[in-house]
């Protein structure tokens, strides 16, 4: 009977990797990709840190499956709104929230983990992973932006693959102009308003 009741709650290889990767993606988000610990990781989850390796090989590796994962899990978002009835320009206004990209790059946010795997150099796994992550989310913005074409919403003449490029733009530097802005706030309010200005042709 226990030999039973072992068997049935065991896990398998899939469910075991990506109990390995929501821990990861959780200490990675809150402490950053050099001082989180692949012995953390395990045991977040009660196993010992060989398991991490044998499912991932090295820590590269592993936060490159986590950048996969939350690029994944984003786009999918992203095309959800897509999908539905809100007004593109209501969608836009709420990413290009100065408070809302204050909060995505904040500790303990996914978007904290593109912030730190962004700045990550000299790890191919790491580089690719980051790559295809911004791809996707381009293609995912460019998608919306299309929809908002097609409705009217957007000027006629919007380059959506080339604006979808300069929003990522603008959520990746909104650290940048927090720490170098004299007025960080005054600048954002501003920001975002000539973007949405700009894509509304208003």
């Amino acid at each position: 009977m226990t030999e039973q009741r072992e068997r049935r709650t065991r896990m398998t290889a899939e469910e075991r990797r990506e109990t390995i990767l929501a821990a990861a993606t959780e200490l990675f988000a809150e402490v950053g990709y050099l001082r989180g610990k692949t012995s953390a990781v395990a045991r977040k989850i009660g196993v010992s840190e060989p398991v991490v390796f044998q499912n991932f090989g090295t820590k590269a590796a592993l936060f490159a499956a986590v950048v996969d994962r939350a690029a994944d899990h984003i786009c999918r978002m992203v095309e959800r709104v897509t999908d539905a009835d809100i007004p593109v320009s209501v969608l836009l206004k709420m990413m290009l929230d100065p408070e809302h990209l204050q909060h995505v790059h904040s500790a303990g946010s996914v978007g904290a983990i593109f912030a730190d795997a962004s700045t990550i150099h000299n790890e191919p796994e790491i580089e690719a992973a980051t790559r295809r992550a911004v791809q996707q989310f381009a293609a995912a913005i460019t998608g919306l932006l299309d929809r908002g074409l097609a409705g009217g919403e957007l000027r006629a003449d919007l380059d959506t693959e080339a604006a979808a490029w300069w929003l990522l733009s603008m959520v990746a530097s909104q650290r940048f102009r927090q720490t170098t802005a004299a007025d960080p706030r005054a600048v954002e309010a501003r920001l975002t308003e000539g973007t949405l200005a700009f894509l509304t042709e208003r």
